[in-house]
């Protein structure tokens, strides 16, 4: 393969061949299920699926895994805060994040395994690192994993211990031998429900965060694969603790390379929940279409930066107008990608080299151009076809243009829905906001005395 990816491993791009010939596995550390998907969660799961979406294009067989949290520290809070079980919050939350996904044309993984389907395969694993002596009970009922015990620990994240030591604190009362190491099993806590809790040779109790990523992903891809990835925030401690935890167990390799994506940046700070300064995917779904929201996140390199702001989702939206406009000029077909056409193949080595979809996306700016002067039904049908690698350029164009800069029926009429509850509600100011939203976007409302209509600007 001429594929190459950079192995944040080795910091280098380096020529990628599955462990398999033909065959790609692959494991992303997905959501932790106690709210709704922000952005930035959307970046996260966007990238990968252009990565699997490309493993594909290039003929490879992939088993994409991207596993659900759904037993953690703010689960239960969440689960309490609200009243209700914490299989309730999580059968919700997961149903939103799939809606919330699906729109945005976010492929399903092959295998999405659930945390709390696989705590017997996370207490072997436990027992395992205990018997080769990596892991020890403390006095509080909790298992700890032993940092130092672990040769090459820091390896991913290039974090030594002494400098892991010069910004460490001291461990009161948390059980642990030495501040570095982390928990593995947490002991039952009095004001936990039941359903929080796993009869264990440990004691009651629920996993740590991280063995249940090494007990997945090796129970579904075994105990070494090709291609492990996540956020950049997971590289230190999470990933670095799977990596402690599965080859401290099993002796070998945990994946062959190792892959992050950037942050989503709101005013130069990381779009994050406990900085309180995200956007939901289905907020921003209420103000931009679902593809205009996928190509501005798809036109940046999933390793860098990715700064959001309503003038660079409107440019976004200005851009992929552009795009769908030289498909109506000529009237493309489904086609096969010809590797040899000069566009498909300079499309196909920027792909190759790191996913490189600014450069991918700059192609298919330029076979839009020859579109426009050829009106090639041959190129036009090449556009929507490279357009397709990445998730984008599927709709009808014409009715893509037509409504709204892509707004669907459904998003319209929720939107027109919420703005009669709040002129119900007397909050004119929210009301009149959404009627300037969708003019905007090309969408002119008409009210009457029957109720409310649109139609496309002119």
């Amino acid at each position: 393969m001429s594929l190459r990816i950079f192995n944040t491993l080795t910091r280098s791009l380096q020529p990628f061949t599955p462990i398999e010939p033909g065959h790609v596995r692959m494991y992303v550390c997905g959501m932790t299920i106690y709210d709704l998907c922000h952005i930035g969660h959307a970046r996260m799961m966007m990238a990968f699926d252009v990565v699997q979406r490309w493993l594909k294009a290039s003929g490879l067989q992939v088993t994409y895994v991207r596993n659900i949290t759904d037993i953690d520290d703010k689960i239960i809070k969440r689960a309490l805060e609200r009243g209700i079980t914490i299989r309730q919050l999580t059968d919700e939350m997961i149903a939103a994040m799939h809606a919330d996904i699906g729109a945005l044309r976010i492929e399903a993984p092959t295998v999405e395994p659930r945390a709390t389907e696989y705590v017997p395969q996370m207490l072997a694993l436990i027992g395992a690192l205990e018997g080769k002596g990596l892991a020890y009970r403390s006095g509080n009922g909790d298992v700890n994993y032993s940092v130092r015990k672990f040769e090459g620990y820091g390896k991913l994240s290039g974090k030594s211990l002494d400098e892991l030591r010069a910004g460490e604190r001291v461990a009161v009362q948390d059980g642990k031998e030495d501040p570095l190491d982390f928990v593995l099993w947490k002991s039952a806590k009095p004001d936990e429900p039941p359903e929080a809790k796993w009869d264990s040779p440990f004691g009651a109790g629920r996993p740590g965060w991280h063995i249940e990523c090494s007990a997945m992903s090796c129970a579904t891809l075994g105990t070494t694969f090709d291609i492990h990835g996540g956020g950049a925030d997971l590289q230190f401690p999470h990933h670095e603790n799977e990596i402690a935890q599965s080859e401290g167990a099993h002796g070998q390799a945990l994946a062959h390379f190792w892959m992050h994506n950037g942050f989503v940046r709101v005013d130069n700070e990381k779009m994050s929940k406990s900085l309180g300064n995200f956007f939901t995917i289905r907020d921003v779904l209420k103000q931009y279409d679902a593809e205009t929201v996928r190509f501005f996140i798809v036109r940046a390199h999933y390793r860098s930066a990715l700064n959001y702001s309503d003038a660079h989702l409107d440019d976004a939206r200005q851009a992929l107008k552009r795009l769908y406009t030289a498909l109506t000029v000529a009237t493309p077909l489904d086609v096969e990608i010809d590797w040899a056409n000069p566009f498909a193949a300079r499309f196909k080595e920027a792909m190759d080299e790191d996913f490189g979809t600014p450069e991918a996306i700059a192609v298919l700016f330029e076979l839009a151009g020859e579109v426009n002067r050829s009106r090639s039904i041959q190129n036009a049908s090449l556009l929507k076809a490279l357009g397709g690698c990445l998730g984008l350029l599927q709709a009808d164009a014409n009715a893509y243009l037509q409504s709204g800069a892509g707004l669907d029926e459904a998003t319209i009429a929720g939107l027109i829905a919420e703005r009669a509850a709040a002129k119900a509600a007397k909050d004119f100011g929210r009301a009149d906001a959404i009627r300037k939203d969708l003019l905007a976007q090309g969408i002119v409302l008409k009210d009457s005395a029957s109720g409310t209509t649109w139609e496309a600007a002119v």
